[in-house]
């Protein structure tokens, strides 16, 4: 069942979230705002075990401003549970765009609303590989070498964009859609729901979930 909700953040920001199991048994992403953070967490694995390990690493990142601590807060709130995640947080500057941090595959993209611009690197297999000049396979693009769990202050990825708008997608949302598909939602009248939807007619075989931050 597809969960989607719209919040108006002051005059300057709205966000919309939308989540949809999929063909899945169950839906181990989530999402939350609060404030000035937005979180997305990817349960791993098709499991209850990953669904309570996404929804309390994604409350518990929610309620911090800073994104890399946010992310310690996650970590921390798995210890109360036995499932993993990955994870990508950001975080709305008061002089505009975004501080971002992650661990894992879950993405955050910027647009001005024409071009896109993926903001994270993902950490996987495949990138790695890809970054020592190495073609990967396909199947280790879902090989992930970092996740809540195992997030520390050395293997945390962080960036900044001064973008006005952001999206964080989990991979049930980019792999179908791509980054050309995403570009030319965001393009137009954009919203989670949007990159949701479109993402499962596209195919999508796993949980799909956006954050669009406007």
């Amino acid at each position: 069942m597809l969960i989607e909700h719209t919040t108006p953040l002051g005059a300057a920001l709205t966000v919309t979230g939308s989540s949809d199991r999929g063909p899945r048994t169950h839906n181990a992403d989530a999402y939350a705002s609060h404030r000035r953070t937005f979180v997305l967490v990817d349960g791993v694995g098709d499991s209850a075990a990953a669904t309570e390990a996404a929804h309390a690493a994604a409350q518990a990142a929610a309620l911090l401003t800073d994104p890399v601590a946010a992310i310690f807060a996650a970590r921390d709130a798995l210890q109360l549970h036995t499932g993993d995640a990955v994870i990508v947080v950001a975080v709305a500057r008061v002089e505009g765009g975004f501080d971002l941090a992650w661990a894992g595959d879950a993405r955050a993209y910027a647009s001005d609303g024409e071009d896109l611009v993926q903001v994270t690197t993902d950490h996987t297999v495949a990138e790695y590989f890809r970054e020592r000049g190495v073609v990967p396979q396909p199947r280790l693009e879902h090989v992930v070498t970092n996740t809540v769990r195992h997030a520390t202050p050395e293997n945390i990825g962080r960036a900044t964009t001064r973008a006005p708008r952001l999206v964080l997608a989990s991979d049930g949302v980019y792999g179908p859609l791509g980054h050309n598909g995403i570009e030319a939602i965001m393009a137009g009248h954009a919203s989670a729901d949007r990159l949701v939807r479109a993402a499962l007619y596209a195919g999508g075989t796993d949980n799909a979930t956006a954050l669009v931050v406007t």
